[in-house]
């Protein structure tokens, strides 16, 4: 295992870890006995760097990435980032909801690379991988320093997230809107509430979320709503998909985009485990219609787009909307994301 040799000392602080995964620097791993944070293990590591390149062969609309926090405590069951603890000989299921990797000194790293001559001023799409704005951004509090660097260098960016933390940096969002472009999406797939307490167990109420974009769009921010994902027999039914939907419209969304869920390995194994435990009936059901692969057949997905594509004309919600200012387009859902291997997925 990669993390063998790191170990707990008194105070909290460790031995170096693999120098392979994480260069010459100490690892500090670290528990808090608070509510908040109860079962989840933080290891602190000080990256190499934190811009990350998209792989060339990736469908993302945009080629850098920012990710200061590795695993997550949002803990959605269909989370496609899970193949990536593998990588660290940690589980994709438990360790991934509870052993969190941060960055601690990516706003430093980031202000000199977007100082270095080399850089270009390319977009960077943020929340792609697991979410910045999870519970371990309230007590480490990257993410100010990484919008204050961005917004001093008129960097262009986007933030995809379920957090309502992201309302905590309003101020600093508005400022950097002020001078560059700033795409904001929030992802609330479904508002069902016994459905979202069991399998988004972690995350903010999807009427929370919806608070979000509604203070955003109030500021002046465009923001989007990613219904991600859909799930099979479970929220795609006409009335969950309207009532998403109508919900979306009211909270002020500049665009509505469904996608329906995918199941990569990682993700499939720990999503069908949950499947066989609270919807049993529906088992044989996924494996059909996953029969081929991690996607859904293309009828299927093609019914759900139609279906809220007439719905979101029908409440008024299109690409964009009167008096909301034009932002970059919305960055995809990380169930959309290709998964990266091991070299890729190293802290650099």
């Amino acid at each position: 295992m990669r993390w063998e040799n790191l170990t707990v000392e008194s105070g909290g602080h460790s031995r170096a870890a693999d120098a392979a995964l994480f260069g010459a620097d100490a690892v500090v791993s670290r528990t808090f006995d608070t509510p908040e944070f109860r079962g989840i293990t933080f290891h602190e590591v000080r990256a190499r760097s934190i811009v990350n390149r998209v792989p060339g062969a990736s469908r993302m609309p945009f080629e850098w990435t920012i990710n200061p926090y590795r695993g997550c405590s949002h803990a959605c069951v269909y989370c496609f980032a899970r193949k990536s603890h593998s990588y660290l000989d940690l589980d994709t299921g438990l360790d991934f909801d509870s052993q969190i990797v941060v960055k601690v000194n990516a706003p430093e790293l980031l202000r000199r690379q977007l100082a270095s001559r080399r850089w270009q001023g390319d977009h960077i799409a943020m929340g792609t991988n697991v979410d910045c704005y999870q519970r371990a951004e309230g007590r480490y509090r990257l993410m100010p320093g990484i919008l204050a660097a961005l917004r001093d260098h008129a960097n262009p960016f986007s933030i995809l997230t379920k957090g309502t933390l992201i309302l905590r940096d309003l101020e600093l969002l508005t400022q950097a809107a002020e001078v560059t472009d700033v795409g904001i999406s929030v992802s609330v797939g479904f508002t069902d509430q016994e459905l979202w307490r069991t399998v988004e167990p972690g995350t903010p109420a999807p009427e929370r979320r919806l608070d979000v974009v509604r203070a955003l769009s109030e500021r002046g921010i465009g923001c989007g709503v990613l219904m991600a994902p859909v799930l099979p027999f479970l929220s795609d039914d006409p009335a969950r998909l309207r009532a998403t939907v109508r919900a979306v419209a009211a909270a002020g969304a500049t665009s509505v985009t469904p996608l329906v869920l995918h199941l990569r390995p990682g993700a499939r194994e720990w999503y069908s485990a949950w499947l066989a435990r609270h919807h049993p009936h529906l088992v044989r059901r996924y494996e059909r219609l996953y029969a081929d692969g991690a996607y859904a057949p293309k009828w299927y997905q093609r019914r759900i787009t139609r279906q809220v594509h007439d719905l979101a004309r029908e409440y008024g919600i299109g690409p964009t909307r009167a008096g909301m200012p034009r932002r970059l387009p919305e960055p995809p859902a990380p169930e959309t994301m290709e998964p990266t291997g091991p070299t890729q997925l190293t802290l650099m």
